[in-house]
């Protein structure tokens, strides 16, 4: 199994736990100056944070961590069943300050990255998510300006089409999403920073319609079959 080259090596990893291989893939955004700054940030042991990739904002890729290996991008958090995401993923962090859109160079790389890294490990599109969506409440990246419909035309990632609405929490729960009691604000944040960025006001019928979508077609729980909607 061929790999690119570490082009700089982070110490921070490990294997992964329970000899699990990864089946997901997580993206991220720096929210830092540069990529050489991220890398600065992911290789120094005192922070102890790493990915596996930054991709900078021209389109190079930067191999910190071998994908066999555990890197420490996920932290607390959980998709679905898994709680030990990092042991669970591949992390890919964006160089983007949050404030702008991510260049077409730079996406571009990423749509090569994750081809390639969903083809070595059998990684399906409904498990490419963002850090936001697997940690309710403390992440946003990589935010809403990052072009997720963009991946789903390629088949690297999924977007939703309205279904008749339904509960909207319970679907949340049945396509992945794991908030707690006291989150309802913070799941529909980040439900709509990822599927309707531009949305404002109390959750409605446009949210349920997106979610019961997700919910029956990409279940989160592999022995839910998927529905046809």
């Amino acid at each position: 199994m061929s790999r690119a080259p570490l082009t700089h090596a982070s110490p921070n990893c490990g294997p992964r736990r329970g000899g699990v291989v990864p089946d997901m893939i997580v993206i991220h955004y720096t929210a830092m100056t540069s990529a050489k700054a991220a890398i600065q940030r992911l290789c120094d042991p005192a922070f102890e944070v790493s990915a596996h990739y930054v991709l900078s904002e021209t389109g190079e890729v930067f191999t910190l961590v071998p994908e066999e290996a555990r890197a420490w991008h996920a932290g607390a958090g959980a998709w679905g069943d898994v709680e030990d995401v990092n042991s669970r993923s591949v992390g890919i962090e964006l160089a983007n300050t949050s404030l702008h859109p991510f260049p077409d160079p730079q996406m571009q790389a990423l749509e090569r990255l994750l081809a390639g890294t969903m083809e070595r490990w059998s990684i399906s599109a409904a498990r490419v998510i963002g850090h936001s969506d697997m940690a309710i409440g403390r992440k946003v990246d990589p935010g809403p300006k990052f072009d997720w419909q963009r991946l789903a035309r390629l088949g690297l990632s999924i977007w939703p089409t309205p279904a008749a609405p339904g509960d909207f929490y319970a679907d949340a729960a049945r396509f992945g999403y794991r908030a707690g009691p006291d989150q309802a604000t913070d799941l529909l944040k980040a439900f709509r920073m990822r599927f309707r960025p531009h949305a404002t006001g109390p959750l409605s019928d446009a949210d349920c319609a997106l979610m019961a979508n997700l919910a029956a077609r990409w279940p989160c729980d592999q022995n839910s079959p998927a529905i046809s909607v």
